[in-house]
């Protein structure tokens, strides 16, 4: 943890699933986005990953440019995906990571968002291990703190990645709301994170735990893993946009925040 900010939270989460109190967590990281319309996310804490198809056959060009991830003036980060000829490509969107930047060993990492809309809308926040330069994908692990199809407005999905545990193959589980939509409004997606255990939330609702004795491979999760932010456009996992998917589309991120749990 680079900057520790003296704060010490007792959560207490209204719609938990839970009547037990959570346990003290003290934040020891976050970012609110706040700066100037226009102005691209604190590089202290992000840089851009620029790039094309990620081996997931996405069809976006992920730039470095502000129209595609910039503040908007109102302390909310905006990843903008856009229907655009650029570089061979006919979307663009952005990456942000913080890798070299900022990582993180276990606590409660959590993000305030609103997420797009439309088949082939794929948004993402989640995390990979900071040794991935070196070891590749899936060794390295990677924790899907929120995933969503943009053509299944209400569902969100919680994914563990790892060696003998990844793609098809991987932990996941949905959670699918009854009266309400992550398109229209902000919720914050979750996890909580120790050596023994990953507990994926939605507004404070544990959805799904994983434990090493749940996954088909080596538990690869005791280690410093960096944040990812990104809106992708297609790909194996949400198929191609269509004739109503309208652009551009757009996942707008209050904060992200970085707890340690009390023990």
């Amino acid at each position: 943890m680079r900057r520790v900010i003296a704060a010490v939270l007792v959560y207490s989460v209204v719609g938990c699933s839970s009547s037990t109190e959570a346990p003290a967590r003290t934040l020891v990281w976050e970012d609110d986005f706040s700066g100037p319309a226009g102005q691209v996310a604190n590089t202290a804490n992000w840089k851009f990953d620029v790039g094309e198809d990620w081996g997931n056959a996405q069809l976006e060009y992920d730039t470095d440019r502000a129209s595609n991830a910039s503040l908007d003036g109102s302390g909310n980060l905006v990843i903008t995906a856009r229907r655009e000829p650029y570089r061979g490509r006919q979307y663009t969107s952005a990456r942000l990571i913080t890798l070299g930047k900022q990582s993180f060993k276990y606590g409660r990492i959590e993000g305030r968002m609103k997420l797009p809309r439309g088949r082939g809308m794929w948004p993402a926040f989640w995390m990979l291990g900071t040794d991935f330069p070196t070891v590749g994908w899936p060794q390295t692990g990677e924790i899907d703190i929120m995933e969503y199809r943009g053509q299944e407005p209400s569902t969100v999905i919680g994914t563990l990645h790892g060696p003998g545990y990844s793609g098809g193959a991987a932990r996941s589980k949905a959670k699918t709301l009854t009266l309400a939509r992550l398109d229209n409004d902000f919720h914050v997606y979750a996890v909580e994170w120790s050596p023994e255990k990953i507990e994926h939330f939605i507004d404070g609702e544990k959805y799904f735990t994983s434990t090493s004795a749940d996954v088909k491979g080596p538990w690869v999760f005791e280690k410093p893993f960096f944040i990812i932010l990104n809106v992708a456009v297609g790909g194996n996992f949400v198929g191609a946009p269509d004739a109503i998917t309208t652009f551009p589309q757009a996942m707008v991120v209050d904060w992200i925040r970085v707890y340690e749990v009390a023990k």
